[in-house]
């Protein structure tokens, strides 16, 4: 197995693509701190993948969680290898609606977690030689309509996790970005409420497909997590069906 004796924290990991990334690594061998809000997903997680998942309902939006989120994960298996920072909230609206509020939504569940958790993580990644998986979103990359909050975490994620890569390369420590497209409950819900969308989407992928959380993007976490990406680092793996193609 890829991943034996790695311990990962996973934010926004009881539903969606934290959950599918979650069962992927536990599959793989890690054990995983897995951090959400919803309290009754995580132990529906816990209870589905046994003790090599332990559940910690945390709000990322708090700063000074990040340090405890970390010390648990430290408590709960003795090291901290891999931090998946996949959580992230927002609202849509075109960009003359979009609303400071709507704006703080997005970087205060997005970038700026992603960012306390990476400081909170480095001694620990570190000291193991450890990974940093951080999301951006084709939303961000292309400017997606009615999207410019999220876009704009989006692309602030990406641009932090370039530095870090530059910075923590003599570390010892890694740090990519994956940019997804599956088929997450949210994904469903949206397309529920916009008949026709579904189309629209998968015309725009050449695959055809969304992806699978667990099949398709968990195992390129694992990729990301394992030896195998050890001479990788500051790259933004569009595993996305072949909708957008960075140049």
């Amino acid at each position: 197995m890829r991943l034996t004796e790695k311990v990962a924290i996973v934010t926004g990991a009881a539903g969606g693509i934290g959950r599918g990334i979650t069962r992927a690594f536990v599959k793989e061998g890690a054990s995983v701190l897995a951090v959400d809000i919803n309290a009754q997903a995580g132990a529906a997680l816990v209870d589905e993948l046994g003790d090599r998942v332990r559940f910690l309902d945390a709000d990322i939006s708090v700063e000074a969680n990040a340090e405890s989120i970390v010390s648990t994960a430290v408590q709960a298996f003795g090291r901290v290898d891999a931090l998946v920072n996949n959580a992230h909230a927002s609202r849509q609206a075109p960009l003359l609606e979009t609303t400071q509020d709507m704006l703080d939504l997005s970087f205060n569940t997005g970038f700026y977690p992603t960012f306390w958790l990476m400081k909170a993580a480095h001694p620990q990644l570190s000291a193991n030689g450890g990974s940093v998986i951080n999301f951006a979103s084709g939303a961000g990359i292309e400017g997606s309509p009615t999207q410019g909050s999220y876009a704009a975490a989006k692309e602030a994620i990406r641009a932090i996790s370039r530095v870090a890569a530059n910075e923590w390369a003599r570390d010892g420590i890694n740090v990519n970005v994956i940019s997804p497209l599956a088929l997450t409950e949210g994904v469903e819900a949206y397309i529920e409420a916009n008949p026709g969308i579904e189309k629209q989407l998968l015309a725009g992928t050449p695959m055809r497909r969304f992806g699978d959380p667990e099949g398709d993007i968990g195992r390129v976490a694992v990729f990301l997590a394992s030896e195998d990406a050890s001479y990788m680092t500051g790259q933004t793996l569009m595993v996305d069906g072949g909708s957008v193609k960075l140049r």
